[in-house]
């Protein structure tokens, strides 16, 4: 294999290569760093560069895992890693370092893979672009100057550039999905505690977990297979399955029930790039045999959006709080961004009543939410409404909050409610504006059913493939 190949195998592909001894684990890493050098120039995806450590690691053996030999990125946002800067986009953490590594960190270790860097993330992860004033503005493969997504920005430009294969991300309200429709990969957000959590049990109130995005399906499930194991003491139950995620690729899914909707927190409808990339899934999805039809989730979107807000600004208050203890120095207002401080703020005038009223209420729409799925087996709506804007069209640097918060409606249409309710959901690469940039279409499936989600993005894989679809920026 040239060095020209690399970008053309998938993780699990390159893993294949490894076993066959015919690229060895230090090719692999000094390909990824080849790319790397060539293309973050332009793009500012990669934000912390571990070439030596990896190199180091791809020189010694390594665990016989799924993925060893590959190369892996990291979101400088949840994770720790033990010696790396973990900024969470900020200011105010730019000194902070990592005593040890997470049990997430610890897993993808074991699984093969060997540690390249750091990921782009806007500042706490807290916008649907990546943009922050800390690192800087990450920018689409497709087009430099259009967003990357957020709040996995960062590992979604690696991928979509053909860096490497898989790079880890997180979603919070949409952070996974976003991305990956706007880059134009494979994103799964997981079901509520199917990854470790490691000591933040209870992270953004069980609303965030962790993933990767990818630019095959199978990559998604093999990574969620050796990541996606119960985690000890954990003080709830853990999501089952049936079996490997890896063996549900290439499964038919037989018929689903699929209802689809265009609603959202706003009110608007989505754009003409959209709405046609809409129609042309649900033609897709009627031509492979699946029974749908539009259904409403029945909710009231500006309740969930206001009980959402009530607990969500006093818990990052108070995740605040815990890491201003590690760093032993209260924060300024000019240590933060507008929007970030504002939270702060809000979070921190808030009451126990205003927060657990929120929480009492997003319950009583969760359950709403969950009642559909009673009757179907999926849930398809746009990832965004409007087609992939251009940096600056969001950002948190440049405008005041409020502002910001309007336009960020536009781009977190529908993505938000299954964190709340803990679902599974995807986005899908299926569709490309006017302009050239990529759509995503966003599935959701029952609570703990990644199989079928899985099965039914093998099948649009197969019937629509997306793989071969690259941006100027690539390989």
């Amino acid at each position: 294999m040239s060095f020209a190949e690399f970008s053309n195998y998938d993780g699990v592909g390159l893993a294949q290569l490894v076993r066959q001894k015919d690229v060895t684990p230090l090719e692999l890493v000094d390909a990824a760093i080849e790319r790397i050098e060539r293309h973050d120039g332009k793009l500012n995806a990669v934000v912390y560069k571990a070439f030596e450590e990896a190199r180091e690691t791809a020189s010694k053996p390594l665990p016989d895992g799924p993925f060893t030999g590959v190369p892996l990125l990291i979101k400088d946002l949840p994770c720790e890693i033990k010696g790396w800067p973990h900024t969470n986009g900020s200011r105010y953490f730019k000194d902070h370092v990592d005593a040890e590594d997470s049990i997430l960190i610890s897993r993808y270790r074991e699984a093969g893979f060997i540690l390249l860097g750091k990921t782009n993330t806007p500042e706490f992860g807290i916008t649907g672009t990546t943009e922050s004033a800390h690192l800087g503005p990450c920018r689409n493969p497709w087009n430099t100057n259009h967003i990357a997504g957020g709040s996995s920005g960062g590992a979604a430009a690696a991928v979509a550039s053909g860096m490497l294969p898989i790079a880890h991300a997180s979603d919070g309200l949409g952070s996974i999905r976003i991305p990956a429709s706007v880059c134009g990969l494979f994103g799964l957000k997981t079901t509520r505690d199917r990854n470790p959590n490691g000591d933040d049990t209870d992270r953004v109130i069980g609303l965030s977990v962790d993933h990767v995005v990818t630019r095959s399906v199978r990559d998604s499930a093999t990574v969620l297979d050796a990541t996606g194991y119960p985690e000890p003491n954990m003080p709830y139950a853990y999501p089952p399955k049936q079996r490997p995620f890896a063996m549900e690729v290439g499964v038919n899914p037989g018929k689903l029930k699929i209802a689809f909707s265009i609603e959202n927190g706003i009110g608007a409808t989505p754009d003409a790039d959209v709405m046609r990339g809409l129609s042309e899934t649900i033609d897709l999805l009627k031509s492979l045999g699946h029974d749908v039809q539009e259904r409403s989730l029945g909710i009231d979107w500006k309740a969930m959006y206001r009980a959402h807000s009530d607990f969500s600004a006093p818990d990052f208050a108070a995740k605040i709080r815990l890491l201003i203890e590690k760093t032993g120095r209260e924060p300024e207002q000019e240590d933060f961004e507008p929007l970030t401080w504002a939270i702060i703020k809000g979070g921190r005038r808030a009451t126990g009543e205003d927060a657990l009223r929120g929480l009492r209420t997003l319950r009583r729409i969760n359950q709403q939410i969950l009642s559909l799925f009673e009757e179907v087996d999926i849930y398809l709506a746009p990832v965004l409404g409007i087609a992939p804007p251009e940096i600056g069209y969001m950002s948190p640097v440049d405008l005041d909050p409020r502002t910001f918060g309007k336009q960020q409606a536009k781009i977190l249409a529908t993505t938000p409610p299954f964190n709340f309710t803990g679902q599974p959901a995807m986005s899908v690469p299926l569709c490309t504006s006017d302009n050239g940039l990529p759509v995503g279409m966003h599935f959701v499936g029952r609570y703990g059913d990644e199989a079928t989600l899985i099965r039914l993005a093998s099948q649009l894989e197969e019937e629509a493939p997306w793989i071969g679809r690259r941006p100027p920026i690539w390989g």
